[in-house]
C-alpha cells in the first residue's frame, strides 16, 4: 500500500516499506517508478526479508509522485530527505544508475546517510562538459513539449536496440510521460563534473559499494573506477548481469550483505 511524504516544496512523495529493520531507500534510475518496474519492486522484498525496513518511492513526477513543477537535483535531495525523516532520521541508499548519481549528491550535500550502494552509474569523465551540453539540450526539448523528442534525446548515446526496444514496446506512450523529471538525472552527472571528484565528494565517507554487472558496458566500468578512486572508503563487486540490468537473487544478496556489514 503506498504512503505519502511531502517534500519542501510541497509536492506529495510517495512510497511502499516493506520489512523490519536498519532502513535502505531505493533510489530509482532513469526510467524508473514502482508501476515500471517489478524487479526493483521485488528487490525492495527480498532485501526487506532479510532484516531490513525498504523504501521502495516513486520519484517525482513518476508513478504517483504527482503534482511536481520543479525536477531539479536539488529537488530531488529534498525528496529524499523527507523520506529520511519519516523513516527515522538516517538511512542507507541503493542508487540505481543515475539514481546513484542523486545519491552521490545526497550524500555531498550533507544528509544522515549510513551507507551507499551504487548500480552502474553513468558519470562521463571527471571535469567534462559533456553532461551539462547534455543538460541544455534535454531541457531543450522538454522546454518545447517535445516528448518523444526527449526520450530520444535522452537515449541518443545508448545502444541504438534499447530505443528501438523501447519505441515498440507497450511501455513506450509511459515512457513519454517522464520526460520532465529526466532533468535531475541528467543535472546529476552535470553535478559530478563541476568540480575535481576528490574535492566534490570530500564530504562522502560512508561505507560505499559500487556494483557492476559482469557484463557492464565500458562507460559502467569507466565511471566505477573514477568513483571508487575519489572516494574515502569504496570498493567494487561484480553481479550476474549485462546490458545494464542484473539477476535479482545475486543483486538482494550483495546488498542485504554490504548493508549488514
Amino acid at each position: 500500500m503506498s504512503e505519502f511524504v511531502t517534500s519542501k516544496d510541497g509536492t506529495r512523495i510517495a512510497y511502499e516499506q516493506d520489512g523490519e529493520g536498519p532502513v535502505v531507500i531505493l533510489a530509482a534510475g532513469a526510467m524508473q517508478f514502482r508501476g515500471f518496474d517489478p524487479r526493483t519492486v521485488q528487490l525492495a522484498k527480498d532485501v526487506a526479508a532479510q532484516g531490513f525496513t525498504v523504501v521502495n518511492y516513486d520519484r517525482r513526477g513518476r508513478g504517483e509522485s504527482t503534482g511536481a513543477s520543479s525536477f531539479t537535483l536539488q529537488d530531488e535531495i529534498d525528496d529524499l530527505a523527507a523520506l529520511i525523516n519519516r523513516a527515522g532520521g538516517q538511512a542507507a541508499l541503493y542508487g540505481s544508475s543515475s539514481g546513484g548519481a542523486i545519491s552521490l549528491a545526497a550524500a555531498a550535500a550533507g544528509l544522515p546517510i549510513t551507507k551507499l550502494a551504487l548500480w552502474e552509474v553513468p558519470l562521463g569523465v571527471e571535469n567534462g562538459t559533456d553532461a551539462a551540453a547534455f543538460l541544455a539540450g534535454l531541457q531543450e526539448r522538454i522546454d518545447a513539449g517535445d516528448r518523444p523528442g526527449t526520450i530520444e534525446y535522452f537515449m541518443k548515446d545508448m545502444p541504438a536496440e534499447w530505443l528501438a526496444g523501447a519505441k515498440n514496446s507497450p511501455g513506450w506512450p509511459i515512457m513519454l510521460g517522464l520526460g520532465p523529471s529526466l532533468r535531475a538525472d541528467s543535472e546529476s552527472l552535470a553535478w559530478a563534473q563541476t568540480a575535481p571528484r576528490t574535492e566534490l565528494w570530500q564530504a562522502i565517507t560512508q561505507p560505499t559499494v559500487v556494483i557492476l554487472g559482469e557484463g557492464a558496458l565500458p562507460l559502467m566500468t569507466a565511471a566505477a573506477d573514477s568513483i571508487i578512486a575519489n572516494l574515502a572508503n569504496a570498493r567494487r563487486q561484480t553481479v550476474p548481469g549485462a546490458n545494464h540490468s542484473w539477476e535479482p537473487a545475486a543483486m538482494a544478496g550483495t546488498l542485504a550483505g554490504f548493508f549488514a556489514e
